[in-house]
């Protein structure tokens, strides 16, 4: 690719780092495409109602910045975004554009620039939760989504998911709508970043569960919650329950037995984010993972658990099938007695528990350099 004419839309990356936010897992795909392809890439960003391809000389520092490569990340973002619009820059025309997340497509603009500029950009699609679970979505995000889901297809050149779920629940969108997909697509299952060696020294000495995520209501955590009052209830040795990842959205059943239950104070701590090296710590010591979701697209801590060889207790999703096939427990999102059981025998390392570690030997997670080895020629194809 010369003169570095493929360009990664850095937009949801760049706002999230300027507000101190950890990435999730749509944001650990952005940077494993950074990563990859950065010396064959360029910046674009949207602010300011315009759609800006940075230079390689800003390119190079806000990648800089965004993979933690720089004593002034904050700074080095606002600078390399600043230039640009004094030097208004615009994207070459003809340029592959990977847009890596659903950000910024809901907005019919998008899909005007996209024309008037002459890019042919290549989607990722996550998931369609919003339209499938609109129940666990903000209102309105259906909608927003279906508009998401109808940029690509105007202006895709190609679309990558990240599972055979993802890519199903795609095709009978299509369906519905008596729609035939228009562009070229790709199934490519997720990386596992390889996260640092664990710290010998455990987070606590007593046996505990985690569970990682942001706190939303299709996530499930009320269920653990009511389920750890319950158990506490029955003057049992309880395990501590540590919930890592931030407050989000129509949660406010969870929040309230967090802050106002007397029963699970200091018995379920709460952890607003951490960086790698914490998250490999909190992975590797914990007894489970657990993961009672109602809807994935993919499920990386599951993948990232198995990984470290931490037994992962979720709920049975398709998707966690394909990434993960029989090794974890599968159980009924809304079956309490069913989790309880099997929280008892992972607790004392019973024959359950025993029988999944196991089957953890067997588990080869899915690594980034194997999922480039499916977009890499798919790309090829798509530029030729």
């Amino acid at each position: 690719m010369r003169d570095r004419d493929l360009l990664i839309d850095l937009t949801r990356l760049c706002s999230r780092h300027l507000e101190g936010l950890q990435p999730t897992g749509v944001d650990r795909v952005t940077l494993a495409y950074l990563r990859h392809y950065r010396a064959r890439a360029r910046a674009l960003v949207r602010h300011g109602g315009r759609l800006l391809r940075l230079s390689h000389r800003a390119s190079d520092r806000l990648f800089a910045a965004l993979l933690g490569e720089s004593a002034n990340p904050r700074r080095d973002i606002q600078l390399s975004v600043a230039a640009t619009h004094l030097a208004n820059l615009r994207p070459k025309t003809g340029s592959v554009l990977f847009h890596l997340s659903h950000s910024g497509l809901e907005d019919p603009i998008y899909a005007r620039w996209l024309g008037a500029l002459d890019l042919h950009p290549v989607y990722f699609v996550h998931d369609l939760i919003p339209m499938t679970h609109p129940e666990y979505a903000r209102p309105g995000e259906d909608q927003r989504h279906r508009q998401r889901l109808s940029t690509m297809a105007s202006t895709g050149r190609g679309l990558i998911f990240n599972s055979t779920a993802t890519w199903q629940s795609c095709q009978e969108h299509r369906r519905q709508q008596g729609v035939a997909p228009r562009v070229e697509e790709l199934i490519a299952p997720l990386g596992a970043e390889p996260l640092p060696r664990p710290c010998r020294e455990r987070p606590f000495a007593d046996p505990y569960f985690l569970v990682l995520g942001t706190i939303e209501p299709r996530k499930n955590h009320l269920l653990l919650l009511q389920l750890w009052r319950h158990w506490l209830s029955l003057g049992e040795v309880v395990p501590k329950l540590v919930l890592l990842g931030r407050r989000g959205w129509e949660c406010e059943q969870v929040i309230d037995l967090l802050e106002r239950c007397p029963a699970l104070a200091g018995q379920v701590v709460e952890l607003h984010g951490c960086a790698d090296q914490e998250l490999s710590n909190w992975l590797a010591h914990a007894r489970a993972l657990l993961f009672p979701s109602f809807a994935e697209g993919f499920g990386l801590p599951v993948v990232e658990a198995l990984s470290v060889g931490t037994p992962v207790i979720a709920t049975d999703l398709p998707a966690f099938r394909e990434a993960a096939g029989s090794i974890p427990e599968y159980l009924d999102p809304l079956d309490g007695p069913a989790w309880l059981s099997a929280l008892r025998d992972y607790r004392d390392g019973g024959p359950r528990y025993h029988a999944q570690r196991a089957r953890l030997r067997q588990f080869r997670a899915w690594r980034w350099e194997d999922h480039f080895a499916l977009v890499d020629p798919f790309l090829a194809r798509l530029r030729d």
